[in-house]
């Protein structure tokens, strides 16, 4: 039986990790362009600049989240490919599914992007379980009382 996966990052990794062999296995070298700042993608892999997003279920009904130059880049690069890999909590990469947004559609869907700007703040998890583990659990109920 194959282990669930939780968290965001892990969720993120293992679709990178499957997007990499499924793209190995079609005979293209992927390249990890992660931690590399010039990139607007996850990976590059042949002719295709790939920015995967990981879901732990469907991606359907969902916005679609992109750093702005990768949003730049969905418009103005031809090659730009979007992958949703869903599925991705159960853990068994068989089931996972992949979805390939790009070209006309993913430009067409970029028409009615709306930019934001927002902050993304670490939670370590030896925060979140002091925390959790606080009396009444840290948690706000609506009562009078503000959360701690």
């Amino acid at each position: 039986m194959t282990a669930e996966i939780v968290g965001t990052q892990d969720i993120e990794k293992s679709a990178v990790a499957f997007v990499i062999a499924r793209e190995t296995q079609l005979g293209r070298e992927p390249i990890d362009t992660r931690y590399v700042t010039s990139t607007p993608a996850d990976l590059v892999s042949g002719d295709r600049l790939i920015e995967v997003k990981g879901y732990s279920g469907t991606s359907r009904g969902v916005d679609l989240w992109l750093e702005t130059n990768q949003a730049q880049a969905a418009v103005s690069l031809g090659n730009f490919h979007l992958y949703l890999v869903e599925n991705v909590r159960q853990g068994d990469p068989a089931l996972f599914r992949l979805l390939d947004l790009h070209g006309e559609q993913l430009r067409r869907l970029m028409t009615r992007a709306v930019e934001r700007s927002y902050v993304t703040v670490p939670w370590p998890d030896v925060e979140y379980d002091a925390l959790s583990s606080t009396e009444p659990a840290g948690v706000y109920d609506g009562a009078a009382s503000e959360p701690r």
